[in-house]
């Protein structure tokens, strides 16, 4: 159990920047439900080509998009997957729930050996068990994961799992310092469980250059306490889809003009783009997202090429 803290009370977590008793309700949760949804297409084709077996310098990093929130990140020969999802639904049942629209970026079978899987909260479409046990047999890789989500990953036959609250950091030879760090939103994998696990992203610490992967949550001033904590990334990968209707998402998803705040705020470089176009969570149409995020852009007067979105299986070095 975690100790208490202004982010637990010694039964739940909760949001420091919100009020303490947060979270969905079941029947706010219905009501969103029932909102209508834009008709997404049954099924899209992907565009982009991995690059997987690039040469790198030993100051780069190649990050592929494979689909929502799970990218592919390679590192000083280290390959790191963040929340992998290669399922057909996220949902706790394969007869129902949100169904992808496209397939992964890249096919399960293609991936290398992956070394490290970073997970952010406990969700279905961030948490996929069945991903998990695929990749257990594949590889077995280390998880890094939530506070208190540990249990449920060692019943999947994971032994090497560090589990960590905020700041909390764990360092492996020859891989990037992470650091597990806040982020505003929620958890619950049943009717009984919400806040009982923790939430959050990560940083990710190699030659002097850091990678932000900031997993789900809504916007607010943690942006700006992990710049000052932990300095600026040079990549930032930030939610930018599944935020409507506001008065439900606005806590616990940004919208692509506050993903844009929060890439001031981290100070980054560059950011990429994520959270979107492949399982309909919420009832925007599939490509508003990038038109929203291409529109505050220009609005905002951010350089072209610094925030930017990928093709499902699209590669680039950093």
């Amino acid at each position: 159990m975690a100790p208490v803290s202004d982010h637990f009370d010694g039964k739940r977590f909760f949001n420091p920047t919100l009020p303490s008793d947060f979270a969905p309700s079941r029947r706010s949760t219905l009501r969103m439900m029932r909102e209508p949804k834009a008709r997404w297409p049954r099924w899209i084709e992907n565009k982009g080509v991995p690059r997987l077996q690039l040469p790198l310098g030993a100051n780069e990093a190649a990050i592929t998009f494979v689909n929502h929130a799970t990218f592919l990140i390679q590192i000083n020969g280290v390959t790191i997957l963040t929340d992998p999802v290669w399922s057909q639904r996220a949902s706790p049942v394969r007869w129902a729930g949100p169904k992808r629209v496209r397939a992964p970026g890249v096919p399960f079978d293609d991936l290398p050996p992956v070394d490290i899987v970073l997970l952010s909260h406990n969700h279905y479409d961030h948490l996929d068990v069945a991903t998990l046990k695929r990749l257990r047999q594949r590889c077995s890789p280390t998880i890094v994961t939530a506070h208190s989500d540990a249990r449920l990953v060692a019943q999947l036959g994971y032994i090497k799992i560090h589990e960590l609250d905020w700041w909390d950091d764990v360092r492996f030879h020859d891989a990037p310092k992470i650091t597990f760090v806040p982020a505003q939103h929620f958890s619950a994998r049943g009717l009984f469980d919400r806040q009982k696990s923790l939430w959050g992203g990560y940083m990710l610490e190699f030659q002097e250059r850091r990678i932000y992967y900031g997993g789900d949550g809504g916007y607010s001033t943690h942006f700006s306490d992990i710049k000052t904590r932990l300095g600026s990334p040079d990549v930032a990968i930030l939610g930018i889809g599944a935020y409507e209707p506001r008065w439900f998402m606005q806590p616990i998803h940004m919208n692509p003009a506050e993903a844009i705040r929060a890439h001031c705020d981290l100070g980054a470089k560059q950011s990429i783009g994520m959270h979107f176009g492949t399982f309909q969570l919420t009832p925007e149409p599939i490509d508003e997202p990038k038109q929203e995020l291409a529109r505050a852009l220009l609005q905002g007067g951010i350089p072209d090429g610094q925030f930017v979105v990928l093709d499902e299986g699209e590669t680039r070095i950093f």
